[in-house]
């Protein structure tokens, strides 16, 4: 008998032993998923450095200089944008109390015209030509053949990021100046002809002056070439595309038409002296 309560209470104590195992076991594999080994959670929220990204990562006194040079930019815009409008409004008290300076904002870089629109666009190419008499040292004359000052100018901006505004629009804006202030028979229609002429001669001399010619200019005559362009090839229309000429008189070339400094000035001034 006390064997068997022997055996009792030893099965007792194992009993105990393995039904101890299921929840020492079990806390065992609850606390490891929560030791120290595990992985966290990740936090919630950016990243620190997301936070402070473009101007705001930046000091505080290049912040203040960023700040700075966008309100002057902006400023700027803002002018440029009301000298604009001014400029093509039609004419109201803002713009007749200031038109000097908002043509000296817009003339000659930011200058506004319709032409590419309606009513009427630009629908021909026109090239202006010179031809030159030409007095060589020992009084002989000759004729230079014509040359297209279009071309040159054309050949000067080609290739160019930076164009010059002269080159691109001075000559062709001096020959509509002339165009428009004189008729079909180039006789002066206003006050404006003569000023047309002169600053067409001017402007022409200009671009003499980097040629040499064996003498000196004495006289000039221009012409223009007009062509219409062409019909788009999927349009029925049919245009004309031969050049129809306008040919000026000859113009005797002053010493108030040469540029200064340059060449042909230089030997004016020579010929006057001897003189």
């Amino acid at each position: 008998m006390p064997a068997a309560a022997d055996r009792g209470a030893g099965d007792g104590r194992e009993g105990a032993g393995r039904d101890g195992d299921g929840p020492e076991g079990g806390d065992g594999r609850e606390g490891g998923d929560g030791g120290p080994d595990a992985a966290s959670p990740a936090p919630a929220g950016p990243p620190p450095d997301a936070a402070r990204a473009g101007i705001a990562a930046l000091s505080t006194p290049y912040r203040v200089v960023a700040a700075l040079v966008a309100g002057v930019v902006g400023l700027i815009a803002c002018v440029h944008l009301g000298m604009v409008f001014l400029h093509v409004a039609p004419s109201n008290t803002l713009s007749k109390q200031h038109g000097e300076t908002i043509d000296d904002w817009i003339y000659p870089e930011f200058e506004q015209n319709w032409k590419l629109f309606a009513p009427n666009p630009l629908q021909q190419n026109i090239t202006v030509h010179v031809r030159a008499e030409v007095v060589d040292a020992s009084g002989a004359r000759s004729t230079t053949r014509w040359m297209s000052l279009s071309a040159e100018d054309g050949k000067a901006i080609r290739g160019n990021p930076l164009p010059s505004h002269a080159y691109q629009n001075e000559l062709r804006r001096a020959w509509d100046f002339f165009v428009n202030s004189h008729d079909d028979k180039n006789r002066s229609t206003g006050a404006r002809g003569e000023l047309s002429e002169a600053y067409l001669r001017r402007i022409v001399m200009l671009r003499l002056d980097g040629h040499d010619y064996g003498g000196t200019v004495d006289r000039i005559q221009l012409r223009s070439s007009a062509r219409l362009v062409d019909a788009p090839p999927w349009s029925t229309e049919k245009a004309d595309t031969r050049p129809v000429y306008r040919e000026l008189a000859w113009w005797t070339v002053s010493s108030d038409d040469l540029p200064e400094g340059g060449v042909a000035a230089a030997a004016a001034s020579g010929e006057e002296a001897d003189q």
